[in-house]
């Protein structure tokens, strides 16, 4: 061997290892794209939207009897982002004698415990605190703080549609 004449070792096979190198940032960029793609989608383009009922159909009327509430059970469609999904709901729906129609949120004012129609004692009763109400919703006794919540209702053909429910603004003393 000559002092000047040093061979430098070769690599083995460098397509390989260019090779190599090539498929794993090539992986690294599919695995980056995997995730930054739903992460841009859900960032800059908003979820669909969908056109959702304000209102819907809880039931006929003109079956009701006057004075006496009837809990109607209605199913409601609820879009939330890009899922949607569908809920039964419950009322309590009660009609006077002057054929007005009133449709009561099944939640308690008090604490939101499920109340229940007492006909023994011809009032709503929560069961949980003792709360009671009158068939117009206004407080009996116990800690509930307002009436009951009612729905906004429309009729037509006989028919009662239930819109959002509306806070009751008075309180007990």
């Amino acid at each position: 061997m000559e002092n000047g004449s040093q061979t430098e070792p070769v690599a083995e096979n460098p397509s390989r290892r260019g090779f190599v190198n090539a498929v794993i940032y090539a992986l690294g960029a599919v695995m980056g794209a995997a995730l930054a793609i739903p992460a841009a989608r859900y960032l800059f383009l908003p979820p669909k939207t969908r056109k959702q009922q304000a209102w819907v159909e809880a039931g006929d009327v003109s079956r009701l009897a006057i004075d006496a509430p009837q809990e109607m059970t209605f199913r409601r469609i609820h879009a939330d982002g890009w899922k949607i999904y569908s809920e039964k709901g419950t009322a309590w729906v009660v009609k006077f004698p002057d054929d007005k129609v009133v449709a009561y949120s099944p939640i308690c004012t008090h604490l939101g415990c499920a109340y229940h129609w007492d006909a023994e004692n011809s009032e709503f009763l929560c069961p949980c605190h003792g709360s009671t109400f009158a068939l117009d919703g206004r407080v009996l006794s116990g800690p509930a703080p307002r009436p009951l919540d009612r729905y906004e209702i429309k009729i037509e053909n006989a028919r009662l549609w239930l819109g959002p429910v509306h806070q009751s603004g008075e309180t007990s003393s």
